[in-house]
């Protein structure tokens, strides 16, 4: 299956290996193999791994055809931190660079593997490898996420989850200065026109809405606490980057890469902070909270000190 992308301002001068895997979603030693068939080329000519890529320059990369089904492979992941369990459900707080369930084309650790290799026994709904799985964090976001135990929970929170009765929220640092500094982004979002692999504000998109307000002004940033009313994809991203707010170290998204190699940081400043909801075996409402990462926080403290 041929991709063909178009490198994005935020990734000039990555490494064509990095820059390739953030616009796939794909690990870098998958990229490199790829690169060492010679199944990716850049403006037309193969490429080593480690060659620059500029903006405005097409990526194609040949993919391999996806198989059926992916394999669960149980693994203990480094970093995965259990903050609540019960018969019905566990909490996890998962770091950056762990997905929510093995995919086509991750080869990386994810959150189900996990919680199979430490031994918890979830529900048997959903598709095979995404087994218990009622909302999912992306690779590069942190913070806390609910997989269901019992086939009761999982009905329930499928239908919280979609009612959208939970409440879920994030922090997120964001250049600039957001006008006014608390608000709503209303703007439907879909797959971007010219670009397959990341999302965008489209006409005709999924209705999706981002409530935000200001918790502290820096010096040309600003954190903002996210709440979300509807889950798409990447919607806290694409919303920040179409108010001219883009995340901090999210250059897929707008972000200027310069600031994210200042502040030592490898991906996206946004961090699922808190997850409430009302918990399917008791019918009493929850409320879980997660601090700050060391990387989030280390920006953080630089920003705070001007």
């Amino acid at each position: 299956m041929n991709r063909v992308l178009l490198v994005p301002d935020g990734l000039d001068g990555d490494r064509v290996d990095a820059a390739a895997a953030r616009m796939l979603g794909l690990s870098r030693s998958q990229l490199a193999e790829l690169i060492g068939a010679g199944r990716v080329l850049l403006d037309g000519r193969p490429v080593a791994k480690s060659d620059p890529v500029s903006a405005g320059a097409m990526l194609e990369v040949d993919l391999p055809e996806e198989r059926h089904g992916v394999e669960v492979t149980p693994s203990v992941v480094e970093g995965v931190r259990i903050v609540h369990d019960d018969a019905d459900l566990v909490v996890v707080d998962k770091p950056v660079g762990v997905a929510a369930h093995p995919t086509q084309g991750w080869d990386g650790p994810s959150v189900v593997e996990h919680l199979a290799g430490a031994g918890f026994r979830i529900s048997t709904s959903g598709a095979p490898e995404r087994q218990g799985i009622v909302q999912r964090l992306d690779v590069g976001t942190s913070g806390l996420m609910v997989v269901a135990k019992s086939e009761h929970a999982y009905t329930l929170l499928k239908r919280a989850f979609r009612d959208r009765t939970v409440e879920k929220v994030y922090h997120t640092l964001v250049q600039g200065h957001p006008d006014p500094f608390d608000g709503t982004i209303d703007a439907p979002i879909g797959r971007h026109p010219g670009n397959d692999w990341k999302m965008a504000v489209v006409d005709g998109g999924r209705h999706s809405v981002t409530h935000y307000r200001t918790l502290e002004a820096f010096v040309g940033t600003t954190l903002l606490e996210v709440h979300l009313e509807t889950g798409r994809t990447h919607q806290i991203r694409v919303h920040l980057q179409a108010i001219r707010h883009p995340c901090v170290g999210d250059p897929v998204y707008g972000s200027d890469p310069v600031l994210a190699r200042r502040l030592g940081l490898e991906r996206q400043w946004l961090h699922a902070v808190r997850l409430g909801f009302v918990h399917p075996g008791t019918g009493e409402p929850v409320t879980f909270t997660s601090s700050y990462p060391d990387d989030l926080q280390a920006a953080l403290d630089i920003v705070a000190a001007g």
